[in-house]
């Protein structure tokens, strides 16, 4: 494994399932280290197309490659650098927490020696440790939230692939969790997530893409989708009435009413603001209050996702 490949590669992948085309030729690289969020609506094919990344369904067509190792020919190395935390609980209920994590580590071959002082690790980064020999059906949902994530890390996987890592979570929880995610990339591990929040994507991805029908309709950095979606007003208060504005580009457009103090622009992005102000400045007016409305991450994937 070398930090030149990326941690995901999927070349047209294909999967069907008789005459219905779940995933439909799509192709992205997540590079290593990165913050990744693949979005889409019910039924988009985003689970499939992780079902296909970690070999829990057949693809039809495609390959997929997981820092550089195919996942056909190479399956056993590349499955061990990657760690699931589906959105389903699927523990074994007659298991206590601390047993699901060592019988989770029995699939990767880990010594035991290894496997305990990697349980009580995990267990107490997560909070759990108090918890450690409680069935898992006897926690709470945000308790087991942590051990999803505690199972997916047993084995050290560079890549972690979260499905809906924050579903039916309270607001502190959700928050805390984010935090946790952010200390995992910060140490170097890849995360590829999915969410339905998308005030989550918004705040944790660095590169999104956003697939509808089985097909990639967006794929950029997180920045890049909101700064060009246009959807957005700014609003700023001068010091004296206007009679005219000066004419730069970037004011073209520009709404406002003789001898009032308002100017309001629709459809800048976040980096056109500044400009603008500079044009009212150089002018020679005096910015007293600005008001910037953006786009945010639902409004761009209600535009590219809706029929």
């Amino acid at each position: 494994m070398t930090l030149a490949n990326p941690a995901i590669a999927i070349d047209g992948l294909y999967k069907r399932y008789g005459e219905l085309t779940a995933v439909d030729g799509i192709s992205l690289r997540v590079e290593a280290g990165d913050f990744f969020g693949f979005l889409g609506p019910n039924g988009a094919g985003k689970t499939t197309t992780i079902g296909a990344i970690v070999g829990l369904l057949r693809k039809t067509a495609g390959s997929i490659q997981i820092f550089g190792y195919d996942i056909d020919r190479q399956w056993r190395v590349a499955r061990r650098l990657v760690g699931l935390a589906p959105q389903e609980f699927n523990f074994d209920r007659y298991l206590s927490i601390r047993d699901v994590l060592l019988f989770q580590a029995g699939y990767f071959g880990l010594r035991p020696r290894v496997v305990c002082r990697r349980v009580d690790e995990l267990l107490e980064r997560f909070d759990l440790t108090a918890k450690a020999h409680v069935e898992y059906t006897k926690i709470s949902g945000g308790q087991k939230r942590r051990l999803m994530l505690a199972r997916a890390l047993i084995h050290e996987p560079k890549l972690l692939i979260l499905d809906e890592p924050t579903a039916g979570v309270d607001v502190e929880l959700r928050l805390e969790l984010w935090e946790m995610l952010r200390v995992l990339n910060a140490q170097g591990i890849t995360i590829f997530l999915t969410t339905h929040y998308l005030e989550e994507a918004e705040a944790l991805c660095r590169n999104i893409a956003i697939v509808r029908g089985g097909k990639i309709v967006a794929q950029q950095s997180t920045q890049g989708l909101l700064d060009g979606h246009r959807e957005t007003t700014l609003a700023v208060r001068l010091d004296r009435p206007i009679r005219e504005l000066p004419a730069t580009p970037v004011l073209r457009g520009a709404r406002f009413e003789v001898g009032d103090t308002l100017v309001q622009v629709d459809g800048l992005t976040a980096s056109q603001v500044a400009s603008a102000l500079a044009a009212l400045e150089a002018a020679g007016f005096i910015v007293e209050a600005v008001d910037f409305k953006r786009a945010t991450l639902q409004d761009v994937f209600l535009e590219l996702t809706r029929s």
